[in-house]
């Protein structure tokens, strides 16, 4: 991956920019032009004047991974990536961009709405009455950016920085989409992450070739309707894989 840390993860109020339109003031996504691009994630927003016009000429990828779930083998030794099932969110000439869905954080949803004053429209009066979205944990997404915020949601409303994955799944990073679910009218599936993961050009291609991952079409209710510690053994039963019959010098499916 392009970001690695080893060390633990912790997330406070400081990696929340509030004053910014998206929440955490980072949009991986290109903001001048509808067509975005998942390499923007590592390399940063293009420079103005720069031209992409030549991407629109390009050849389709010979592996178009969009929308499809890498699901880690035991030959993925990173600590940060082992276990783990990442929803790719686009793939494309520039790279790959996703997150992890598997990987919680001690930070529960109501937690975050409070470090970034957004107030709950309904508030009860003790824990066990806090509506389950509200309980559930955010997500560590992946080693870049760590301090960003991105949102898995259903596709029902568009939001001001929104990439559209399928019919059914969208990408924001704008604290709007937050505002709607906090007040009660938000996407009905949602899945927060802090931090996303990206490739380089080919760089995905390779760690497949090396059978770091599996690959399966993607199902939304693996994503937003499953607990977090079933996703990996759902993931793979798409594949109709147990985990007991991986090893990690299996191929890629």
């Amino acid at each position: 991956m392009i970001k690695r840390r080893n060390s633990p993860f912790s997330f406070s109020a400081e990696d929340f920019d509030e004053s910014a339109e998206s929440f955490g003031a980072f949009d991986p996504f290109l903001s001048e032009s509808p067509a975005r691009h998942a390499g923007a994630a590592a390399s940063g927003p293009r420079a103005e004047g720069e031209d992409d016009s030549g991407d629109e000429t390009r050849s389709p990828l010979e592996l178009d991974l969009t929308n499809h779930f890498l699901i880690a083998m035991p030959s993925m030794l990173d600590p940060i990536f082992g276990g783990t099932v990442v929803y790719l969110c686009e793939h494309n000439h520039n790279g790959a961009l996703g997150v992890v869905i598997n990987k919680p954080t001690d930070m529960t949803m109501d937690v975050l709405f409070d470090r970034i004053n957004l107030k709950l429209e309904i508030r009860p009066d003790t824990p066990d009455a806090m509506p389950e979205l509200y309980r559930r944990p955010v997500m560590f997404g992946g080693p870049v950016q760590v301090e960003r915020g991105f949102v898995l949601h259903s596709t029902s409303e568009k939001y001001s920085s929104t990439l559209q994955v399928t019919d059914e799944v969208a990408l924001t990073t704008s604290k709007d989409v937050l505002e709607a679910v906090a007040h009660g009218n938000g996407p009905e599936r949602v899945l927060v992450t802090l931090g996303c993961s990206g490739w380089s050009p080919g760089q995905l291609e390779g760690e497949i070739g090396r059978n770091g991952w599996l690959t399966v079409k993607a199902d939304p209710a693996i994503i937003f309707e499953l607990p977090v510690e079933q996703r990996f053994t759902a993931a793979l039963a798409l594949l109709g894989i147990d985990p007991v019959m991986l090893s990690g010098d299996a191929g890629r499916a």
